[in-house]
């Protein structure tokens, strides 16, 4: 939670400037998407390690599991040194100590308040006449109590906090879809023919597709988009990469009813001393390119929202919140247990691509206002060239 916020805070600019390219064109270049790329790199080099799986599945099936835990250990070990030597270059935000306390207090303290008022029928009104919201009431200036060790700006704060949040709750059903590439998609693949390659190491073929197509989608695609005035905005970013879930999730279905439709093994291949059924596990490479699709689009973006749109103050914990989603995928996955293995896994894909293209549908419509807003601000921010007129286009520092 600390990792991906500290390395978007070694980007230093906080407004958009003007650029003039070779051909003579000038262009704004934006902190925010800015930070969109720097979050995709970011990802892209997760999954360049990520591809040590190739290597530890190596060593644990020619030489043994010591040697597969250690080369991770080796690996973070000469991370931690370069991390230290290059301490003194890093842009580095000095803690404000623990939020979660006085967080908690807030929102007990407006709730509170809210009801009170509410009892006593003296509810606060804004500039045009409406009631505030409920955490209003524990701004000091609201209930007047001067004894709070908080200030106005710090609720304010929390609440656009709160309000980043709500989208996240949509996250666990996204890392449930996820994480049946590191199982039912690994004991798919054992039912069908591997060749000389095990089957733990299909899993693989998901980072190797992001280090793949995240340049393609940083350098040209996100940039052509923009260039026809179709901005890809967070959510409309995310609800796609829900998409390519529910269609990953689809497709692994479509490839256990196939599997089921083959011999020799039928729906029992790989239990017991069983082994394959014919068929290739080639198949299963769509399902994996989906996935990785859906991580470009959804995880990505879900990291870069989580930095964005939190209060300085609280990116940490916006992001720790964010990252907690995925501990919530791995409870819902324990309600499939008991269709986690044959004959039934074909029910455990559906079940999973339906429940990703409800969740989907229903997380647009909530959430959709947000992209408005978002190029609302982005409208209000940007900048003008000399002669009154904007600039031809939004582009991020390369």
């Amino acid at each position: 939670s600390n990792v991906s916020p500290m390395v978007a805070e070694q980007y230093g600019r906080y407004r958009p400037f003007v650029r003039k390219l070779k051909n003579g064109t000038e262009v704004v270049v934006d902190r925010e998407l800015t930070v969109q790329s720097i979050f995709n790199w970011f990802y892209w080099a997760i999954n360049v390690g990520g591809l040590s799986a190739i290597a530890t599945t190596e060593l644990e099936s020619n030489v043994d599991f010591w040697a597969a835990y250690l080369l991770p250990t080796l690996m973070c070990f000469f991370c931690l040194v370069a991390f230290v030597l290059g301490r003194k270059k890093y842009v580095i935000v000095k803690p404000n100590g623990s939020i979660i306390v006085k967080s908690y207090r807030v929102i007990v303290a407006g709730i509170h308040n809210y009801r009170k008022a509410k009892a006593e029928n003296c509810l606060v009104m804004d500039e045009e006449g409406k009631p505030v919201g409920w955490m209003d009431y524990a701004k000091p200036s609201v209930s007047q109590d001067v004894s709070h060790d908080w200030t106005d700006k710090f609720v304010d704060e929390l609440r656009t906090a709160v309000r980043s949040c709500k989208i996240f709750c949509a996250y666990p059903f996204f890392w449930l879809g996820y994480n049946q590439i590191s199982n039912n998609l690994i004991s798919q693949a054992g039912q069908m023919n591997t060749g000389s390659v095990p089957n733990d190491i299909m899993q693989n073929i998901d980072p190797l597709c992001i280090i793949i197509l995240i340049p393609i989608f940083d350098r040209l695609i996100f940039p052509a988009f923009r260039r026809m005035g179709l901005e890809l905005r967070p959510i409309t970013r995310i609800t796609i990469g829900f998409v390519f879930s529910a269609l990953a999730m689809a497709y692994s279905a479509i490839i256990q009813h196939v599997i089921y439709t083959k011999g020799p093994y039928f729906d029992a291949a790989g239990d017991g001393d069983n082994g394959f059924n014919d068929i290739s596990a080639g198949i299963q490479v769509p399902a994996y390119v989906l996935v990785a699709l859906s991580e470009i689009f959804a995880s990505v973006t879900g990291l870069e929202y989580a930095y964005k749109r939190a209060p300085e103050s609280m990116k940490s914990i916006v992001m720790s919140v964010f990252l907690f989603t995925n501990a919530g995928g791995s409870i819902l996955g324990f309600c499939f247990n008991s269709i986690s293995a044959n004959p039934h896994l074909v029910k455990n894909f559906a079940i999973i691509s339906g429940l990703m293209g409800g969740v989907t549908v229903i997380f647009f419509f909530l959430f959709k206002h947000y992209d408005n807003r978002e190029a609302q601000e982005l409208k209000n921010n940007l900048v003008y060239g000399k002669e009154g007129d904007a600039v031809s286009a939004l582009t991020s520092e390369n």
